[in-house]
């Protein structure tokens, strides 16, 4: 470990320490340089997980390796509803028994993921791929929209529920939505906010979520 110290003129009673880590192998150094590479890994638990690695059988971290390669080329975005799947139409829009006069709007496929897991939700999604927001330079161009008048035009949705974070962001985007299709012969509801104002939905337990979904409400400009 090497820890070099840098006082400047003004401010010689503080210092910036920067700590290198030496390893052993060049391997090593690379594969922690990639794990630590993905969100919410530093270097240390890096080190900690390819150490891991190295003590399981060879066939393991090749499995790990290949499901990772297969994830990167294989996966799909279905084109009803922009989820991940393995095909080209995913298995909830290919579902005869899911309702297909309700598309529920979602920011991600995460949150997909959270309402299916409370079990209340029959209808079918619409993935928007985020949220409206210029601070970080998402606008309305950069989301699924279109995809929303598509589904429109084809004339048998009924009712659309706006299941997005309740952040302002989140409310920004439903309402872009909404006076961009509210002359369409369609309901608009959003899930009620059991949902705290600042949570992310794919963090809300699922009793309270799917609470939300049961008990939606119709949506409107002043809300």
């Amino acid at each position: 470990m090497v820890i070099l110290k840098y006082s400047n003129y003004k401010y010689s009673a503080f210092y910036f320490i920067f700590v290198v880590m030496d390893y052993p192998s060049k391997v090593l150094a690379k594969a922690v340089d990639e794990i630590s590479g993905l969100p919410g890994i530093g270097r240390k638990t890096a080190l900690r997980l390819a150490l891991h690695l190295l003590k399981q059988p060879a066939a393991r971290a090749a499995n790990l390796g290949n499901s990772i390669i297969n994830l990167v080329n294989e996966i799909k975005y279905c084109k009803d509803c922009h989820n991940f799947s393995d095909f080209e139409i995913c298995e909830i829009c290919s579902n005869d028994k899911r309702n297909d006069e309700t598309i529920c709007i979602v920011e991600d496929v995460r949150d997909v993921i959270a309402i299916e897991n409370t079990g209340k939700y029959t209808g079918k999604y619409l993935i928007l791929g985020g949220k409206i927001s210029p601070m970080e330079g998402v606008g309305p161009n950069q989301l699924n929209i279109p995809s929303i008048e598509r589904k429109l035009n084809e004339g048998s949705v009924k009712e659309l529920i706006f299941a997005l974070s309740a952040t302002m962001e989140g409310d920004t985007t439903a309402y872009y939505i909404y006076k961009k299709f509210k002359n369409f012969k369609v309901n608009f509801s959003s899930i009620a906010r059991g949902i705290s104002v600042g949570d992310e939905l794919e963090y809300a337990d699922e009793i309270s979520l799917g609470r939300s979904i049961i008990n939606r409400l119709p949506y409107n400009e002043k809300d």
